[in-house]
């Protein structure tokens, strides 16, 4: 009887001392200065000050995940959130390719407003269907740089050694007559330096991170108008979402509202900051014109675009919703 008692009471003591806040892990590729971290940070700070049992652990630099296998355990509720590029799960979602795709976006308030579309809620239809929802929306531009020249328009491309970060982004530039060398972003500075690679077309975060500066005469940020944006949201298991309480989730919204808010106005702050180290640097800075611009989308009608449409069975649908937002 005197055993049964002690039981109850170390069942009892265990009991309570599991009573504590529930822990939601967050996976990304990213340091903790990263715009992608500090956008999942502002998520868990204003979740943890809602107070509502609920704490965020974050797992930044590859910790938990590698880059490219996020998605897979996020659908599988392995993995309760992460912030990651969609296009890496285009071999999943083969939709998902449309979310760096070149001229679908052209400039951040564009990019706010692809976020709100029917396009978006395709891709959220797509998202469903492998347990997944969005809890922050986010688009990241780039631009180009050239080693001895500037990059603004298809033909001044041709004939270069080129970096594109992308596939369909290699697609429309091998179109327009480069040559692709396909690498990380890590490795643009030593190909240049080496004069392996003519040209490089990545992120303005990339840019300035790897000292591109250092390599090259010419530098086309992300301005008015851009052709290179990547959509990298945070992204929430939907069923772990659902299992939470009114107030767990309450919390999480706002918190998403603040930081989707911010995410918008850093990244615009991103690529003006970028311009102004190359500029700083001594490299000439070139703008890319709404005539660039309608003739790489022009190019791109007949490379990228027409490459997904053959891969992606409601292809052409998606191509529309996204062409459709003004």
């Amino acid at each position: 009887m005197k055993l049964k008692m002690l039981t109850t009471a170390a069942i009892m003591g265990l009991a309570a001392g599991f009573a504590t806040a529930e822990e939601l892990r967050l996976s990304h590729q990213w340091s903790n200065q990263d715009i992608r971290n500090q956008v999942a940070q502002i998520v868990a700070d204003e979740v943890a000050a809602a107070d509502v049992d609920l704490e965020i652990k974050i797992f930044g630099s590859q910790s938990l995940f590698k880059a490219r296998e996020q998605y897979t355990p996020l659908s599988r509720g392995q993995l309760d959130m992460a912030v990651l590029p969609l296009s890496y799960a285009g071999g999943q979602q083969p939709a998902y390719n449309l979310t760096l795709m070149p001229g679908l976006v052209k400039n951040h308030d564009h990019a706010a407003r692809m976020n709100e579309s029917p396009f978006m809620a395709a891709l959220e239809e797509k998202m469903a269907e492998d347990d997944v929802m969005v809890l922050v929306h986010g688009y990241l531009a780039g631009g180009f740089a050239g080693t001895d020249g500037c990059i603004t328009k298809p033909e001044d491309i041709a004939g270069l050694q080129t970096r594109a970060a992308g596939k369909a982004f290699e697609q429309m530039l091998a179109g327009a007559g480069a040559s692709i060398a396909s690498m990380a972003s890590s490795e643009i500075y030593n190909a240049m330096q080496t004069g392996v690679l003519d040209a490089a077309n990545t992120s303005s975060s990339s840019f300035v991170s790897y000292r591109i500066y250092e390599q090259v005469k010419c530098y086309t940020p992300a301005g008015d108008i851009a052709l290179w944006f990547m959509y990298q949201p945070l992204l929430m298991n939907k069923s772990t979402f659902e299992g939470l309480n009114e107030a767990q989730q309450a919390a999480l919204l706002a918190g998403a509202a603040k930081a989707q808010t911010y995410y918008l106005e850093e990244a615009k702050k991103e690529d003006a900051a970028s311009a102004d180290v190359f500029r700083e640097a001594g490299v000439e800075i070139a703008e890319m014109s709404q005539e660039d611009f309608d003739a790489w989308r022009a190019l791109a009608q007949t490379t990228s675009y027409a490459k997904f449409v053959e891969d992606t069975p409601d292809g052409q649908a998606l191509l529309d919703l996204a062409l459709a937002v003004e």
